[in-house]
């Protein structure tokens, strides 16, 4: 049998040791060496973990993804980066108090905001976490620097309210800058039995929408009075749209079950260009209360904001297609990041488009000829600004001087194509609560620009019959003197 030879300390006899033998040391030994390390070998460091940053303040909460009415996408967690306390509020964003106010909702044990569907906690925390992420979507897309409410100066950073059950009763919702808040109504659904109770505030788009007004105001305040042109009026309404459609193209989840409804085909049926379903379908509307992918051109809705609104949203929506197809590569990337990508892109270029045009009395293409010449400035294939000058072109935003199917030439502004006339008035009949305050339609004036035109025609026929009677009673003084 095979040994191994060992000699054991302090023995002079060899010890014959099978082979594979491994020595236990005795207790006593161990404790030895114990004692020897503590009291004649200087202390080793203890491996620690390594130092991780700080968890980024933060909640979670639950929201309507859409709204009550899509299935396909329900209601799904979110996390709200930043600090959020009982309300929920923070710097920005308040829980709304006072009238029609609803309780402030405070945060569980792990400092989230998980609310059961369908109760006013709920509400008000859904409300809250879709115009914080409004909020930061835009700060974002200004590189993070930080984005003023209208009122916001040197000596006030009074934040905005948010009133999810603000308008009771009232089959709306609105911004208001005197307020400093945004209101939510509720209805009950006609015909509904039992009766439904449709709560706008549960509406991604709807909330979105009126955040995208208080934005807008604070970057243009000039644009939101009813004394500007029709397009101006329209610009204003359909960045509240705009802003719905790229607050879901901001989310992940939403995108890639766009990319599934649609089989990455923009231009199908989907959740993303219907907005505020069940708005819509309370109305007895098919595709929510606007359809974002139309095909509206300005000769076709005359002064009608809500209307004209369509044309600029139909528009962005169809760049929005054309640079999703053009820059998709499934074998290479996943089509929900391509889209993904696209709209933020798209996002970003509209809201520097916007802050480029005039202070007042913008128009539609004052905003596209800033987005031709940002986005050649960002370096961006001439393809983008080919479908940016073709869809518009389409719908009589502008004229191009050149045949479509040509590159279109860096620099070139394109001349307007339809344009409102000069004695054009707004007409926000079919606007949200915002474009109908009386706050925005001028000093005192409530819903009298609604008819101003019955009152133009009024004057200048007066004016007329006044000149003909002068010129009657002039005519048989005369003839009295001759007679005479």
């Amino acid at each position: 049998m095979s040994v191994l030879a060992a000699i054991q300390p302090g023995m002079d006899d060899i010890v014959a040791l099978p082979v594979g033998f491994v020595p236990t040391p005795t207790m006593e030994t161990r404790q030895r060496r114990k004692l020897k390390k503590v009291t004649e070998q200087p202390g080793q460091p203890t491996p620690q973990a390594p130092t991780l940053p700080a968890a980024t303040a933060g909640c979670r909460v639950l929201i309507w993804k859409q709204d009550p009415s899509v299935p396909e996408i329900g209601i799904r967690k979110a996390f709200l980066p930043g600090p959020v306390t009982t309300g929920p509020r923070d710097a920005r964003i308040t829980n709304g108090a006072g009238t029609n106010g609803l309780p402030p909702v405070s945060p569980n044990v792990f400092g989230d905001f998980i609310q059961t569907p369908g109760t006013p906690a709920f509400d008000t925390v859904h409300s809250y976490a879709v115009v914080r992420e409004t909020l930061t979507l835009y700060q974002r897309a200004r590189g993070g620097a930080p984005l003023p409410w209208q009122w916001n100066g040197p000596n006030n950073t009074d934040p905005l309210s948010v009133y999810p059950h603000g308008l009771p009763g009232v089959m709306n919702a609105f911004y208001s800058r005197n307020d400093r808040a945004l209101r939510f109504g509720d209805f009950i659904r006609q015909g509904s039995n039992p009766p439904q109770r449709i709560f706008t505030c549960r509406s991604l788009d709807i909330v979105s929408h009126e955040c995208g007004h208080a934005i807008l105001d604070g970057l243009k305040p000039g644009w939101l009075q009813a004394n500007n042109p029709p397009q101006t009026g329209g610009l204003h309404e359909s960045f509240g749209d705009l802003t719905a459609i790229f607050l879901a193209l901001s989310q992940m989840d939403q995108v890639e079950a766009v990319i599934a409804q649609t089989k990455a085909n923009l231009h199908e049926k989907t959740f993303l260009s219907d907005l505020a379903e069940e708005f819509g379908l309370a109305l007895g509307r098919p595709n929510g209360l606007r359809n974002a992918d139309n095909d509206l051109k300005l000769s076709q809705v005359g002064t009608e904001v809500h209307a004209i609104s369509q044309v600029f949203t139909g528009g962005i929506y169809d760049v929005l297609a054309d640079i999703f197809a053009f820059e998709q590569r499934p074998t290479k990337k996943d089509d929900a990041q391509v889209l993904y990508e696209v709209g933020q892109y798209l996002m970003s270029l509209v809201i520097r488009a916007i802050m480029a045009s005039p202070a007042t009395g913008a128009t539609f293409a004052n905003v596209v000829n800033q987005m031709l010449l940002i986005a050649n400035a960002d370096g961006r294939p001439v393809q983008y600004r080919n479908f940016i000058r073709n869809r518009f072109t389409f719908r009589e935003v502008v004229v191009s001087p050149t045949p479509l199917t040509e590159d279109h030439a860096e620099g070139l502004e394109l001349a307007c194509g339809v344009e409102d006339a000069e004695d054009a008035v707004q007409n926000r009949r079919g606007c949200c609560g915002t474009m109908q305050l009386a706050e925005f339609t001028g000093p005192d004036e409530g819903e009298e620009h609604l008819f101003h035109a019955d009152y133009e025609l009024l004057k200048k026929t007066i004016h007329k019959e006044f000149r003909t009677v002068s010129a009657g009673s002039s005519a048989r003084s005369t003839a009295n003197e001759r007679v005479r």
